[in-house]
């Protein structure tokens, strides 16, 4: 229906059908125009009657306008990335329209617009005998502008109804050749005429009309077939857009080969009702003899310029352009339906500004340009790269190997290209994800800190065989799964760790051994309100595996949610529409980043304190570290490395980016260890690609300090050393482990305690220790005795004792005291004293005793 000849048209049907109306229209509309008629005693008062009763008022709904996305640059001009449209409109105002179009259009298609009241009696007259006369041959048109502009309006109208039959029904209703119509349309005509002005309605009329194919306005179809705005045209080629109105199917000049109307012809066709324009221009002197000489004597010279439609006129913000095509498709804010949303978008008006930064877009795909081919034989292989602002959620570039195309052709002839957005979820546009391995453990790292746990205490990170978790969204709170016993890539055991060694090394085993200590329905939950979700739609996974990083997610998805931790916890959902203004020039409302508080700014900056340890030396990412700014973030491979991650930035701006395979090929898949790309593995170029981006974010941003950890959540934790005296060593080393301390077994020390048995550890039980230190399990060697306490006894019941107690020999050291009872004397002092735990066999012990002498 776009296509349909709009203006122009003459009174349809046969003069047998209208004959019974014409003469009651006739006196109808000299009788609205001209009331004073009306009392002068003239006939036909019933068909006036009827004429008056029909609708006056006409509501002038904004017409179909193309909405444009638009970036702006650093020197705040305005980039258009692409336009969405079913009709190419441009509103102009009357100042920014060519005086040669308003003469062109007033002297070729009504002469007297700016002397009836909205209908042209004479005009409308000459067509009914004209036509009458022309006993079925051709028809002489008879509307005036504002009859035209009346019938546009309610083809526009139709045109915008969602619903299809409704639609139709609309647009045959608005364009049926029938006498009723016709004055029905002239009735809205004279009351359009008493609410606006005539520069108004030709105005109307100009941005409303149909210039052929789906050019309409005189602005787009300036631009359109000359490359030029609708206020530069030349007489000729103000008359040769006027002449096509007249019949925009056929007199179309952008078919250079057409046989009847084409090049070669000299657009004959158009040539000639253009030549009529500029004869009438020329006739109701609008233009002088010199000029009229000039134009008639001019060829037609089309330089036609496609408009820009769709992404793929985005350049390498294409799929950054699809995800803003798609967020204005799936947001209610533009409408409550699919069709009333895409609606919006093709017809809206809207001029939409977009978050796009273009420095860091250009070099976001610069970077995966120069690493990363968009095709490889054995592989299918694919990277993309989203960056965007913490605190915000402004998406400021989104780029990926593979060339953008919506047409399925193209893409099935070459992998090259594809519709798929690998930084979006499915819903968007993109694909189901990927798996984002080990980045995930950074939401166990916040669950963690969440538990008041510390990132200086200890975690056993010996491998381990699990199949008991805590889990409160299962009934009893307990997920039972089979032996699961993970390990480290390089097959490594770590021991005892603190979470920040384990952030910065990525030790799987300490991450499992966290979360085991943790909640795996809490986890999960921890995630979601970083605003983590599976690209595919589903539910994320909680089992264990989750931990390691099982989840499909979006690379999008993930920027946001490191994005979050990096500004104090403050998640916002990705927005790409900076600001909409709407075809009246007001600001319209656009998607809210619909920012909330994650976790605590104390849990999120103690996380972002520990994820800079992975760009410092000995940290994973530590290879794309780049001067400038502080950075965090946390490196993720798949199983087999399938799919390798790195995502984080700097305050200012957060990158996520992943290369791996987008499906198997071939029936397999490949390890990104084993593909090369640009002299160096695809695990590998993430580091560059990642780096040079974060370098080009710098450039243009900075970055500050991040803000410092929570005290709390960062002490080095201690605890008294437990007393285990009397365990086996076994047991005595799981006591000690649960308390957070490592273990080690030290030579045997002489014990009263059983052999074998622990005698003692050091640092002795009792003592306050850092958790994670050693400590030392003494076992018993079974030969000690306890000293007996013999201080008070009489020397000979003493050494009774003392021999008794396995002492080869007992000295004996008398002090006189004249002063001291009398008798044999007292025990005052003993030598080991009394309660030590000592090898008796072979030893000597002293005792001191008084009596009044020796």
């Amino acid at each position: 229906m776009p296509h349909e000849k709009r203006t122009g048209n003459s009174i349809a049907g046969s003069f047998l059908g209208f004959i019974g109306l014409s003469v009651a229209a006739g006196i109808l509309v000299t009788a609205a125009v001209t009331p004073a008629l009306a009392v002068t005693g003239m006939t036909a008062k019933g068909a006036i009657g009827v004429f008056d009763s029909l609708p006056s008022f006409l509501k002038i709904d904004p017409p179909m306008e193309r909405t444009t996305l638009i970036a702006v640059a650093s020197d705040g001009g305005e980039h258009e990335l692409a336009s969405f449209f079913d009709q190419n409109r441009e509103q102009v105002a009357w100042d920014q329209v060519s005086p040669f179009l308003k003469d062109a259009a007033v002297a070729a298609e009504d002469p007297r617009f700016y002397d009836h009241g909205g209908v042209d009696l004479i005009g409308t007259t000459r067509a009914v005998l004209s036509n009458a006369a022309s006993a079925g041959g051709g028809q002489q048109g008879g509307s005036s502008i504002t009859q035209q502009y009346v019938k546009n309006v309610l083809v526009q109208k139709a045109e915008q109804i969602p619903n299809e039959d409704e639609r139709k029904a609309a647009y045959l209703e608005a364009t049926i050749s029938t006498p009723e119509r016709k004055l029905r349309e002239m009735r809205y005509s004279i009351g359009l005429e008493k609410e606006n002005s005539k520069d108004q309605i030709l105005l109307g009329y100009l941005n409303i009309a149909n210039f052929g194919g789906l050019s309409y306005g005189v602005e787009a179809a300036s631009q359109y077939y000359f490359g030029k705005s609708a206020a530069d045209v030349s007489i000729p080629e103000a008359a040769t857009l006027i002449a096509m109105v007249n019949n925009p199917a056929n007199l179309r000049i952008d078919r250079p080969d057409s046989e009847k109307n084409g090049a070669a012809t000299g657009y004959a066709k158009t040539k000639q009702r253009r030549d009529y324009v500029i004869t009438k221009m020329y006739e109701e002197n609008k233009i002088t003899k010199e000029q009229y000489d000039e134009a008639i004597g001019s060829e037609i010279t089309p330089n036609i310029v496609q408009p820009s439609t769709g992404c793929q006129t985005a350049g390498n913000a294409a799929y950054f352009c699809n995800y803003v095509q798609r967020t204005i498709q799936n947001n209610p804010e533009f409408g409550t339906t699919a069709d009333e949303r895409s609606a919006t978008l093709r017809r809206g008006g809207m001029k939409v500004y977009t978050s796009l930064d273009i420095d860091v877009q250009n070099a976001a795909q610069g970077a995966i340009d120069q690493y990363v081919p968009n095709d490889r034989t054995n592989v299918n292989l694919g990277a993309a790269a989203v960056t965007v602002e913490p605190g915000t959620g402004r998406v400021l570039a989104m780029a990926q190997n593979r060339l953008f195309s919506e047409d399925p052709a193209v893409s099935a002839t070459s992998p090259a290209y594809t519709s798929i957005n690998f930084n979006t979820d499915y819903e968007y546009g993109g694909s189901t994800g990927f798996q984002v391995g080990s980045t995930y453990k950074v939401f166990v790292l916040l669950d963690w800190l969440k538990q008041g746990h510390s990132v200086n205490e200890t975690v056993d990170a010996a491998r381990h065989s699990y199949t008991h978790w805590t889990d409160s969204c299962e009934p009893g709170g307990v997920t039972v799964t089979a032996p699961w016993n993970p390990k480290n890539y390089d097959g490594s055991s770590a021991g005892r760790i603190t979470p920040y060694e384990a952030t910065k090394r990525s030790v799987n085993t300490a991450f499992v051994s966290m979360a085991r200590e943790l909640d795996l329905c809490d986890i999960r939950d921890t995630a979601a309100d970083m605003g983590v979700h599976r690209a595919d739609g589903a539910p994320l996974e909680k089992l264990p595996s989750a931990v390691l990083g099982a989840n499909t997610i979006a690379p999008l998805s993930m920027a946001s949610a490191i994005a979050a931790i990096g500004a104090s916890g403050l998640a916002c959902k990705p927005i790409a529409i900076d600001r909409i203004v709407g075809p009246d020039g007001n600001e319209m409302k656009v998607p809210s980043a619909d920012c909330k508080q994650g976790v605590t700014p104390e849990v999120a900056n103690t996380a972002t304190y520990a994820m800079q340890s992975v760009f410092g030396p000995g940290g994973t990412a530590a290879n794309a570290r780049v001067a400038g700014a502080p950075q965090f973030g946390k490196t993720g491979t798949a199983d087999d490395a399938y799919d390798t991650w790195i995502t984080g930035g700097t305050t200012k701006a957060v990158t996520s980016f992943w290369i791996g395979n987008v499906q198997a090929k071939n029936g397999k898949k490949s390890s990104m260890y084993n593909v090369q790309v640009n002299g160096t593995s695809a695990f590998q170029s993430k580091f560059r690609i990642f780096g040079q981006i974060t370098a080009a974010t710098i450039a243009k941003f900075g970055g500050g300090e991040f803000p410092k950890p929570s005290e709390s959540l960062t002490k080095v934790k201690q605890a008294a050393v437990p007393d285990v005296a009397g365990m086996t060593v076994q047991e005595a080393t799981d006591v000690l482990s649960e308390a957070g301390f490592a273990t080690a077994v030290g030579d045997p020390i002489t014990s009263a305690v059983e052999e074998g048995k622990v005698a003692g550890t050091d640092p002795a039980a009792g003592t306050n220790v850092t958790t994670g230190n050693t400590i030392t399990i003494r076992p018993s060697d079974g030969a000690g005795k306890s000293v007996p306490n013999v201080v008070g006894q009489s020397p000979s019941k003493a050494k009774s004792a003392l021999e008794g107690a396995g002492f080869r020999k007992v000295d004996e050291r008398c002090t006189a005291d004249p002063a001291a009872p009398g008798g044999e004397g007292t025990v005052t002092a003993q030598t080991p004293e009394a309660d030590q735990v000592i090898a008796t066999r072979d030893s000597t012990a002293t005792i001191t005793y008084t009596k009044q002498s020796c």
